[in-house]
């Protein structure tokens, strides 16, 4: 019923009518609010269902009376009165509160919001005692109440998540058919033949993805990946995350990471113990995922597939400066006080902060305002859409949980959150977008074009000592994921050779590593300053145990999936514990439950024979990037295309750089800065010209020439007429023939687009 309502009105609002409502009746309760009892009769004859009439104390100077002529008007229907309190906090001191975020919905300040602010603060809980005093002349209100309660007994585990079924061959069930698809796939990634490890993977994950019956997922994310590649023109994608950790994913083309190279750890993805459903991340080139997002929705319906929500809550800014506008404070003041860095995951709020400022804590106003700040932070603010979280089911999705219409058009949503989903079970595929991609997909377009040449994400050659050469130089200007001042400085020091050291190169430029002490002793180890030491256990047990976790990277653990190993492999974990460790180490969400682990974590490990201060200092540095820590399967997929993306720039920096001219916005750098880099590349840049250009920026021989899309406001539908009218011998052949209006023609005159006609700015 609400989403019936919510899908016929804009995003935040329900239209329902009568007719909706006596539709839905069936199976449950009503409760008609005061407001409306005039239509009391009506609504009693057309609801076929159990019908209450609620009521509440006030407080006003009416209230008995009120409350006298809704109990005569019941009695004349036949409708039970129902005792509410009709709540809008839990205690009397929260209508301060309450006041402000009325004047914040409002758009108003308090002292401005008049008679939209309650009377007094009497609408709270109230203990039974007091229940049964206020209704002391009408206890059948009270019995009421009672007996709908009792009659709420529903449980969310009562909720029962089925996968959608997939079209699948006659004959054949889901796990059957993702078998026949795993071992196909394995042929054809490894044509001379399937390595052992590779078998033994599949087996191992076909058998636990049976037994938690998750084929189904499997499939749907399969046919999605599929129908990118079944496009005319195919959508670049590519599975990421947790995913990369499954050999299957990797046989049936999820995710291009291959297990036989890395060694990865499987219960990452999915775990027996964890009980939790697999959570697939894809990206697709970010211009045409909604390519990808429509055909779910019409592949699914509408009442089958929705995106999970976000629920955006109050941080230390967004608190002050709307607080701060419904009290009344000027902008200056507010702007003032959030100018102060207040961290964005904070959950309250430093008196030091006000001071630093320029303001007095003391003062009543910022005594006042810090206490309203400090109560509402964390409080949920709005609802908002997942970057791409889709929860597909196999009956009506909104039977299970309300529909919304999105802001932008032809999207739906849930309006349960992640955290939401993954309590209930509910499995959720990540459509994502990735600049890159398109980027990436539009060279290798136009390297075809050009070259005949045909180029994909897996047949650029792995192993390129030029494209090295430029790396180890921090030459990176808008490479994927590597372009950033604290990246390009890192090059230098670490000097990447093979593939893998990308891989490092992705993850310790991060907070994680940075704050768990990382990244410096693993520079000098790999330069020779600091030896390579694994400390070794107590007989009987492996001497060389650590060797086989943190050989990759020298000793120092850097990725999460490090962490786990260390944990099972030295410390005694079970995979589902060491799960448990990865989720506790995200600090920012989970505060103090790392701490739970570090007495079975050193005492684990002291047990085998280690040393307690290494155990410690083991234990010390996992705890410090855990909030942060890059997971190794999520680095593996970043660095093919930090790989590809590096080959790009150098063997065709033309090509590249009007790749990622064509694909902005994206990245770090301005147009201006990639035209700037290409130029001191050997690109010839050439101007945009009314006689040469097109829309997007293009090569000539090995030119580049500037399109149309670089000139601020204007529209590709003004290129698109100039393309089919020229040439043109001046600006009046211009203007006319292709039907120009006069700020095409000043925009045109000032980005000096006019050259070939021998005319300047």
């Amino acid at each position: 019923m609400l989403s019936a309502g919510q899908r016929r009105a804009r995003k935040g609002e329900c239209l329902l009518t009568l007719d909706d409502v006596c539709e839905f009746a069936e199976g449950m309760i009503f409760a008609l609010l005061p407001d409306s009892a005039a239509h009391l009769e009506t609504v009693r004859e057309r609801i076929k269902a159990p019908l209450y009439l609620a009521v509440n104390r006030r407080y006003g100077a009416d209230d008995r009376a009120r409350l006298n002529r809704l109990a005569e008007m019941a009695h004349r229907t036949r409708t039970p009165l129902l005792a509410t309190n009709d709540v809008l906090y839990h205690h009397p001191s929260r209508r301060e509160l309450q006041d402000v975020v009325t004047a914040i919905r409002e758009g108003v300040t308090v002292a401005q919001a008049g008679f939209r602010l309650e009377a007094n603060a009497e609408r709270h809980l109230k203990p039974p005692e007091e229940m049964a005093r206020l209704f002391r002349e009408h206890p059948q209100a009270i019995a009421s109440t009672l007996e709908i309660a009792e009659a709420c007994t529903f449980s969310l585990d009562e909720l029962k998540y089925e996968s959608p079924d997939e079209p699948i061959p006659p004959g054949t069930t889901p796990q059957s058919h993702l078998t026949h698809l795993a071992w196909e796939g394995a042929k054809e990634r490894y044509p001379q033949g399937v390595p052992d490890k590779v078998k033994s993977g599949i087996h191992k994950e076909l058998a636990l993805i049976e037994k938690l019956n998750y084929a189904p997922y499997f499939l749907t994310v399969h046919d999605i990946v599929a129908f990118a590649r079944s496009r005319e023109k195919p959508i670049l994608c590519q599975g990421r995350g947790s995913a990369a950790n499954s050999t299957v994913c990797y046989a049936i083309g999820i995710t291009a990471v291959d297990p036989n190279q890395i060694d990865l750890l499987f219960e990452r993805f999915i775990s027996e113990e964890r009980k939790e459903p697999p959570d697939i991340d894809v990206d697709f080139e970010h211009e045409r995922r909604e390519e990808v997002m429509q055909y779910i929705y019409a592949r699914y319906g509408r009442d089958r597939a929705a995106i999970a929500a976000t629920v955006i809550h109050y941080r230390p800014r967004s608190a002050v400066r709307e607080v701060g506008k419904a009290l009344g404070l000027s902008q200056d003041v507010t702007a003032r006080l959030t100018s102060t860095v207040w961290g964005s995951f904070s959950s309250h709020i430093e008196p030091k902060r006000f001071s630093e400022s320029g303001f007095d804590p003391d003062s009543a106003e910022i005594a006042r305002l810090a206490d309203l700040v400090g109560q509402i932070l964390c409080f949920p603010r709005h609802l908002s859409q997942h970057v791409g979280g889709f929860v597909l089911t196999q009956d009506r999705l909104d039977e299970t949980v309300p529909i919304h219409n999105a802001a932008m058009i032809d999207r739906t949503f849930i309006e349960w959150d992640k955290d939401d989903i993954d309590a209930l079970g509910l499995m959720k595929v990540d459509v994502l977008a990735l600049g890159m991609l398109s980027c990436i997909r539009k060279a290798f377009a136009m390297i075809e074009t050009h070259t005949a040449r045909r180029y994909t994400l897996d047949n650029i050659p792995d192993d390129d000592p030029q494209v090295f050469d430029m790396l180890c130089k921090g030459d990176s200007v808008g490479v994927f994921q590597i372009e950033s001042r604290a990246q390009m400085n890192m090059l230098p020091r670490l000097r990447p050779r093979v593939f893998y050291d990308l891989v490092i190169q992705v993850a310790i430029v991060r907070p994680g590593p940075i704050q768990g002490d990382m990244v410096h002793p693993y520079l000098r180890r790999r330069q020779g300053r600091e030896k390579v030491e694994f400390p070794s256990p107590a007989p009987p047990h492996d001497p060389d145990e650590l060797r086989g976790v943190l050989g990759k990277t020298l000793g120092v653990p850097l990725f999460q999936e490090q962490a786990m190993k260390l944990a099972i492999t030295a410390a005694n974990f079970t995979p589902g514990e060491s799960d448990q460790l990865r989720r506790a180490m995200a600090t920012f969400r989970n505060v103090g439950t790392m701490e739970d682990f570090e007495a079975k974590m050193v005492g684990g490990m002291t047990a085998r024979g280690y040393e307690r201060d290494f155990a410690a200092r083991c234990f010390r540095q996992i705890q410090g990037f855990g909030s942060y820590g890059f997971p190794e399967s999520h680095a593996l997929a970043f660095a093919r295309l930090v790989w590809v993306s590096s080959w790009l720039k150098c063997h065709y920096p033309a090509v590249f750089a009007a790749a990622l001219l064509n694909s902005q916005p994206m990245g770090f750098y301005a147009p201006a800065q990639i035209v700037r880099d290409a130029r001191e590349h050997g690109v010839e840049v050439r101007a945009i010209d009314i006689n040469h250009s097109g829309w997007d920026n293009s090569l000539e021989g090995e030119a580049l020439r500037l399109g149309f899309r670089q000139i601020t406001g204007f529209r590709e539908t003004w290129a698109t007429r100039i393309e089919a009218a020229r040439p043109f011998d001046s600006i009046e052949a211009l203007a006319r023939r292709a039907n120009l209006p006069a700020r095409a023609l000043r925009l045109l005159a000032d980005a000096d687009a006019c050259g070939s006609m021998g005319l300047d700015r």
